[in-house]
């Protein structure tokens, strides 16, 4: 079952029960997934190229450069310089990156014991940090050759902190706590 099918399925019915909303409608759901690398201190075009084509089959969809908006002399930046990628996902490929990312990705991190609560923001989002983006499966060990790191952030609905945990634990998420 997909994680679309199990949102309408399972965990509507189980949210309405355990919060007390009459309506469907009024459930949170899953908005999009914001991916951010930044490549800091890369200023070779090849690797800064490697990355973008890495995080496209991460993601399935082409990543769009970030420029820095203000210049930072201590990090060497100027104004415009392009200091990192993001990806915005929504609908098919959103859940699609959500499968990859529960089902493949966190179990093949190394040392992973679940995801903190405090990764969490006021509103129930959920933020956390991917050290090597090789745990996804699209990425073949043997041709990498700079492993960079990347920030994952899933967007709610939910218009409070436990509303946003309990969704992402019942969609799958292996979440630190009570079970």
């Amino acid at each position: 079952m997909s994680l679309q099918q199990k949102y309408k399925k399972e965990v509507v019915p189980k949210f309405m029960k355990e919060f007390g909303k009459k309506n469907p409608m009024a459930v949170p759901r899953i908005g999009k997934v914001v991916v951010n690398v930044g490549i800091g201190r890369i200023r070779d075009e090849k690797t800064q190229e490697m990355i973008q084509k890495a995080l496209v089959l991460i993601t399935g969809q082409k990543p769009s450069p970030r420029p820095a908006r203000v210049a930072i002399s201590a990090f060497k930046t100027r104004k415009g310089l392009i200091i990192g990628y993001m990806t915005t996902l929504r609908g098919r490929r959103m859940y699609d990156f959500l499968e990859r990312l529960i089902g493949a990705a966190f179990p093949r991190t190394r040392d992973f014991r679940g995801i903190d609560e405090k990764s969490f923001d006021d509103k129930g989002n959920l933020t956390i940090g991917v050290k090597e983006h090789i745990v996804f499966p699209e990425m073949v060990g043997e041709d990498v050759r700079h492993i960079f790191g990347l920030e994952v952030t899933v967007v709610t609905t939910a218009r409070k902190r436990n509303e946003g945990i309990a969704l992402l634990r019942m969609m799958g998420f292996p979440i630190k706590g009570l079970a």
